[in-house]
């Protein structure tokens, strides 16, 4: 009750995210653990944020934040849009598949979700509206696109489930989470697309007529904004450096492109904005710091093995286990925003998967942020209907109607993406020289009999995981 009511208080007086996780972590820790018994043992209690701070793979969500933020105040996003409108603008519900382009490829420069809504939704929205598209689902298309920067790299979501999941058998590489959510990323947009053509025969008046000058003339204006997902993205996938270096790539190149070749922001606007940036830099360490210490108090108080008896007295298989981390998944990014609930619940959740049911660590990754992206867009605490209520003006119930198509599509992906790993699977497989295609683990056998059941694949990529960083197993640094 002590707790609740800290949570409870704090929530209605508005405080910041990072005191109310550190508040209800240091209240638990005193009322549940024997670790705190004066001030001075809240120290213990911080220790996570230490350890953090020192891995090279944290460098990587200041990095890309601060290429966004710069990227963002950069023009970019109209020059993209141009790019995509050229392109599609001529199909069957041209303007919806040029927003949903837009969106990908800028959440690839800006990678956030909110961000990619704001700069490419305040173009394309009224764009549609004035072509006389329906209201509502110009609004639900462009929150919708707006939440794939959950899954395009360099998305911050990405880093921080390889982060969160750290040091056991379900870790995972930042590198291969960037190429295990291509396919689902690209698989909702083409079936965002698809919507968007079949709606668009329905649109009265005429469209823009094909043009490959004007094709020509949008890619050249915009070459440069087009060119950093690729340089970033294709720097990660040929190992030419990983993540946290991309993101000192993606600095470097947004401040060259911005200041010296658009000329659209000076030297002391790019102080200003990256001032604005560090803003939410600082806010985001505190929260990730202080939610590694929750998961701290989680493994103090056996939470994981709750869960897994819990499990175990209702006998779900894997397919039952998958549905029921989808429903609470769900559930719990409509009602917290997706970066605390993937620092909280990933730790316990991806273990159990792993070692319980025997499912891959990269395609259960995958399945949890795309279900962070559905906590985008599931009302009520959905940070997009908020940001888009906000940005258009419109009635929340509103948004939350048009929302719904959207919400549909995504979730009807999100339910192939879960049953079929090769879709999160295939492409990493390929680099490492496995095959393409990997079956959904319906016996439910631990990982390792599932590996000598089809080759030694899965536990060459865990013993990859496992080794990851100091270059020793965690069995061999404790010993």
């Amino acid at each position: 009750m002590i707790v609740t009511g800290i949570l409870l208080l704090l929530a209605l007086i508005g405080a910041p995210l990072f005191v109310i996780v550190g508040a209800v972590t240091a209240a638990c820790f005193v009322m549940y653990t024997g670790k705190v018994a004066v001030f001075a043992d809240f120290g213990w209690v911080i220790e996570p944020l230490e350890e953090l701070l020192g891995k090279d793979q944290f460098l990587a969500i200041p990095l890309f934040i601060a290429s966004g933020a710069i990227m963002t105040h950069g023009g970019l996003a109209r020059r993209l849009v141009d790019v995509a409108r050229a392109c599609f603008g001529w199909l069957p519900g041209g303007l919806g598949i040029t927003a949903v382009v837009s969106c990908m490829f800028f959440a690839a420069i800006s990678g956030s979700s909110p961000v990619t809504l704001i700069a490419v939704g305040s173009i394309m929205f009224p764009a549609m509206v004035q072509s006389r598209y329906p209201e509502n689902f110009s609004l639900g298309l462009v929150m919708t696109a707006g939440s794939l920067g959950c899954l395009v790299p360099p998305a911050l979501v990405l880093v921080i489930y390889s982060i969160a999941v750290m040091g056991g058998r379900a870790s995972v590489d930042p590198s291969d989470m960037f190429v295990a959510a291509a396919v689902p990323a690209i698989g909702i947009a083409l079936f965002l697309m698809a919507y968007c053509f079949i709606v668009g025969f329905r649109i009265p008046g005429e469209r823009q007529k094909f043009s490959f000058a004007e094709i020509k003339r949008a890619v050249a204006e915009g070459v440069w904004a087009l060119l950093l997902p690729v340089i970033v993205i294709g720097g990660i996938l040929t190992g030419m450096f990983p993540p946290f270096k991309a993101g000192g790539v993606a600095v470097a190149y947004s401040l060259i492109v911005t200041v010296f070749i658009h000329r659209e922001i000076g030297p002391r606007q790019v102080i200003a904005v990256l001032a604005d940036a560090g803003k939410l830099m600082g806010m985001l360490i505190l929260v990730i710091g202080l939610s590694f210490s929750l998961n701290k108090l989680l493994d103090l108080i056996d939470v994981d093995q709750q869960v897994i008896d819990l499990i175990n007295a209702w006998e779900l298989g894997p397919v039952g286990f998958m549905l029921l981390v989808n429903v609470v998944l769900v559930v719990l990014g409509a009602l917290m925003d997706s970066i605390s609930a993937t620092l909280i619940f990933a730790p316990i959740l991806a273990p159990i998967a792993v070692e319980h049911y025997g499912i891959d660590p990269l395609h259960f990754g995958v399945v949890f942020v795309v279900n962070m992206e559905i906590g985008y867009l599931a009302p009520p605490v959905a940070t997009n209907l908020f940001v888009a209520s906000a940005l258009f003006k419109k009635p929340f119930g509103q948004v939350c109607r048009a929302i719904l198509p959207g919400l549909g599509i995504t979730c009807a992906a999100l339910v192939l993406f879960m049953y079929v790993p090769t879709c999160s699977k295939g492409l990493t497989n390929l680099q490492h020289d496995e095959p393409v295609w990997e079956s959904f683990p319906w016996d439910g056998k631990p990982v390792e009999q599932n590996v000598a059941g089809r080759g030694a694949g899965l536990e060459a990529v865990l013993k990859k995981h496992s080794i990851e960083g100091d270059g020793a197993s965690p069995a061999a640094q404790d010993g």
